[in-house]
């Protein structure tokens, strides 16, 4: 099929939302995407994997990575392709398959693709419940839209084996876990555009913190965009039940309290508090165990010649990168910084609460509460 027909597979589906063929979204804005988010963690910490696949209509391309750090290595596995079938949800050697559409998934990473990478992997994700529908995010600066997305969250279990360096690591459901997100929308993508206004505009100015955990029977998840005068863009504060007839639980306005690490834009903890959750007020008292400097290598901005949505030619492209934690460090903690973490809470009803999950946190440009002033300020 030509690349540059506008029929594909999906348009043989009821799925229809415009006029338009389904290649085509309803807005032209470049920036518009259509993305998986997936990680892979033991309890333990020994590792962190994530990986994800995102494609870009109108930039006609689409990308896909693996980045695992453990130890000192920070690995990662990356292709790119021009996007022609949005039924098609694989680049190179990663591809995704929806066995059971919200429940379960599985993700292949190719051994020897390229030549030179270290990773493997074959595991299957399956939730306990459908994911939560996060509220939609939206960001105008300066009368330029930012932001316009819509995200489902949800965490699951995992099975099947991760390799790297030729060891095959088994991974159970009774030791893995993870979250996961679908997202779409608009969103910075692609190569950088010219800086006009843009120039005075940080793409997510302030602090944002997403950290989704998993307690067994149920989830809390809790998100938090803040802006550097204090406004709040977007915030959640939810548990989840993995009972799928018990409803959700509204933990209120979150507040939060950050442990800052100094000379740098990382943090060693995090306290967060709901005051209005059922049976009185909790706090999520949260360690990180393992960090995976997401912003090297795997497209999330930080390197030049690799950006999500960014035009890599006509032909596939497959690129594997090795790096040191140790020396990315310092550039990685002005991106978005993930760790797999400890979760834990009393609760007032039900005692001492233990969980697993994402600790995601950034901050970007200016944010005084925390003593960062200007863009390339840390913390005390």
């Amino acid at each position: 099929m030509s690349s540059y027909r506008s029929i594909s597979a999906w348009d043989d589906y009821p799925v229809h939302q415009t006029s338009e063929y389904v290649r085509h979204p309803a807005t032209s804005d470049r920036n518009f995407y259509d993305r998986y988010y997936f990680n892979l963690h033991p309890s333990s910490g020994e590792y962190f994997a994530i990986f994800g696949l995102g494609q870009y209509p109108n930039l006609g391309t689409t990308d896909a990575y693996l980045a695992v750090t453990r130890g000192d290595d920070h690995l990662v596995v990356r292709a790119s392709k021009p996007l022609t079938d949005r039924a098609d949800i694989s680049v190179g050697p990663i591809r995704i398959e929806v066995i059971e559409p919200l429940r379960k998934l599985r993700v292949i990473v190719e051994p020897g693709r390229p030549a030179d990478s270290r990773l493997a992997m074959d595991v299957t994700w399956t939730a306990p419940v459908d994911p939560f529908e996060e509220p939609r995010q939206y960001v105008r600066a300066r009368g330029t839209v930012m932001f316009n997305t819509q995200r489902f969250a949800q965490l699951g279990r995992w099975e099947g084996t991760l390799t790297v360096d030729g060891t095959d690591i088994a991974v159970t459901p009774d030791v893995c876990g993870g979250a996961r997100d679908r997202s779409w929308g608009v969103r910075p993508v692609g190569e950088k555009q010219p800086d006009g206004i843009r120039q005075t505009i940080s793409t997510l100015a302030g602090m944002w913190n997403y950290m989704p955990s998993d307690f067994g029977d149920h989830w809390v998840i809790y998100l938090c965009h803040e802006e550097p005068d204090g406004n709040r863009t977007m915030q959640t504060g939810m548990r989840v039940w993995t009972d799928p007839d018990r409803p959700y639980d509204f933990l209120g306005r979150p507040e939060w309290t950050h442990d800052t690490i100094s000379g740098t834009r990382l943090l060693s903890g995090s306290h967060i508090t709901f005051g209005d959750a059922p049976g009185g007020p909790i706090t999520v008292d949260v360690e990180p165990l393992c960090t995976n400097f997401l912003s090297i290598g795997a497209g999330y901005g930080v390197e030049p010649d690799w950006r999500h949505g960014m035009w890599q030619g006509e032909e596939l492209v497959e690129q594997a990168r090795s790096y040191k934690v140790s020396e990315i460090r310092g550039l990685g903690q002005y991106g978005v910084v993930d760790s797999v973490a400890r979760f834990t809470y009393d609760d007032p009803a039900r005692g001492p609460q233990e969980g697993y999950g994402l600790y995601e946190h950034g901050f970007f440009g200016p944010f005084p509460k925390l003593g960062l002033t200007d863009r390339g300020d840390l913390f005390g």
